[in-house]
C-alpha cells in the first residue's frame, strides 16, 4: 500500500508496540508514558493523533480505576475529539483499523456519555484489549 504523509503507516505501527503491550496489561500510566514520548518525537505528523487517542483512553482508565469520574469524562471527551480528527484529516489506514481494533475502540469512547456519565459507562473501556496488535513489517 502506498501512504502519504499524515496517515497511519507500518511505522508508526511499530512505534506504538510497548504502548500496546503496556495498555494490554492495564498499566495505562506506563503506557501513556511510552506513547507520549513516541507522540512527541513525531511532532509534525497528523498521524500522531493515533498515539494520542489512545493515550488520551488510557489517562480515562486511569481516572476510572482511581473513582475520578470528573477526570474520567474530561480525558474520553479529549480522546473523542482525537478520533474525530484522526477521521476528517484521513489519517486512518487499514493498519490501524485492524491492528488496532480501531473502530472498537472508537465505538466503545463514544458511547460513554459527553456529559453526566457515571462511573459504570466506562468498565467496557476498561475491558478493552488490542487484540489484533502485531507489528506488522516494515
Amino acid at each position: 500500500m502506498e501512504y502519504q504523509y499524515g496517515q497511519f503507516t507500518p511505522e508508526h505501527l511499530a512505534k506504538m508496540e510497548e504502548g500496546v503491550k503496556l495498555f494490554n496489561q492495564q498499566m495505562y500510566w506506563e503506557c501513556h508514558e511510552s506513547l507520549e514520548d513516541v507522540w512527541i518525537e513525531d511532532k509534525g505528523d497528523n498521524a500522531r493523533n493515533v498515539y494520542w487517542a489512545v493515550i488520551q483512553v488510557a489517562a480515562a482508565c486511569i481516572h476510572y480505576r482511581d473513582s475520578n469520574l470528573i477526570g474520567a469524562q474530561g480525558m474520553i471527551n479529549k480522546a473523542k475529539e482525537k478520533f474525530a480528527r484522526c477521521r476528517s484529516l484521513n489519517i486512518l489506514t487499514p493498519l490501524a483499523i485492524q491492528y488496532l481494533d480501531w473502530e472498537e475502540l472508537e465505538a466503545l469512547s463514544m458511547k460513554i456519555p459527553d456529559k453526566d456519565a457515571e462511573l459504570d459507562n466506562f468498565e467496557s473501556l476498561w475491558n478493552f484489549r488490542f487484540k489484533n496488535y502485531k507489528s506488522h513489517p516494515v
